[in-house]
């Protein structure tokens, strides 16, 4: 008995690509803004009305809009 098995493959589409540039640049700049908020001082961020609970908090709000 013999079987016949037909394989496609496709090339990865472009946009796959394009969406993970994308998010890859997000969180660089989610990293960027923890490293720079965490930078700061207790008192820097009080002024700021921010605790340091709230950084990754902040972050992902101001970045990713969630």
């Amino acid at each position: 008995m013999a079987y016949a098995a037909q394989y496609t493959v496709s090339a990865p589409k472009v946009s796959f690509f394009a969406d993970l540039k994308a998010k890859y640049a997000l969180y660089k700049e989610f990293r960027k803004t923890v490293s720079e908020l965490s930078d700061l001082t207790n008192r820097e961020l009080a002024d700021l009305g921010l605790s340091r609970s709230g950084i990754k908090g902040l972050a992902i709000e101001t970045v990713y809009g969630k």
